[in-house]
């Protein structure tokens, strides 16, 4: 099988000249749950003390954040960050977005979305939840979006750098290794494998010899 990365080890080249923006490109896989889990709480508190929501609407309403926040996982991998648009520049920015990760798999600075990246997402999808749901019903439905999103992000992490026994992780990290060192056009889910099956992309046979761990 061609190899398809360039180091696994926890290592990756410089990707700007600037300093400033060589910088914001890394980040410790900590940094979102400071960013993130004031925003849960708040939303949490908004939605249970500001709007009085009971414990079951809120429960479906969490739930359903979740949920759509794992559809948008498997849609952002595969529709964004795996768009090589043409042209050398199409590479430059196929590479920054996402080809670094392919070509440095391990590389612990570059494992969880940054900032710069995430908090304009955040608030471009909430204020499309906004307007769907409404001001109430936003508050319960964004804290379980965050949640999803942020277990993506440390899911992702574990993935790279933790060994797992239990079978539910086992599952989560040979899937994971499949797209990264067997087949990138398969295997979009990271912290669920739903979404791949829904849409096909699940791999016919994963087999440990063929993720490289």
């Amino acid at each position: 099988m061609a190899k398809n990365f360039i180091s696994n080890k926890d290592h990756t080249e410089r990707m700007f000249r600037s300093d400033l923006l060589e910088a914001l490109s890394r980040i410790h896989f900590s940094v979102p749950l400071f960013i993130y889990v004031p925003v849960i709480i708040y939303f949490t508190y908004t939605a249970i003390i500001q709007y009085n929501i009971s414990f079951l609407p809120f429960l479906v309403y969490f739930i359903a954040g979740v949920f759509i926040w794992t559809l948008t996982e498997y849609l952002l991998h595969r529709f964004v960050f795996h768009w090589e648009p043409p042209g050398k520049l199409g590479k430059r920015i196929h590479f920054i977005f996402h080809g670094v990760h392919h070509d440095y798999p391990s590389d612990s600075k570059r494992l969880v979305m940054v900032p710069t990246v995430s908090i304009p997402l955040a608030v471009l999808f909430y204020f499309i939840f906004y307007k769907i749901l409404g001001e109430q019903s936003v508050a319960p439905f964004f804290s379980g979006f965050l949640c999803g999103y942020l277990f993506y992000d440390m899911c992702h992490y574990a993935i790279h750098h933790y060994n797992f026994k239990s079978k539910f992780w086992l599952k989560l990290k040979q899937h994971h290794m499949l797209h990264h060192f067997g087949d990138m056009q398969r295997g979009f889910g990271v912290s669920s494998t739903f979404w791949d099956l829904v849409f096909r992309t699940k791999f016919i046979k994963q087999r440990k010899e063929q993720s490289g761990w």
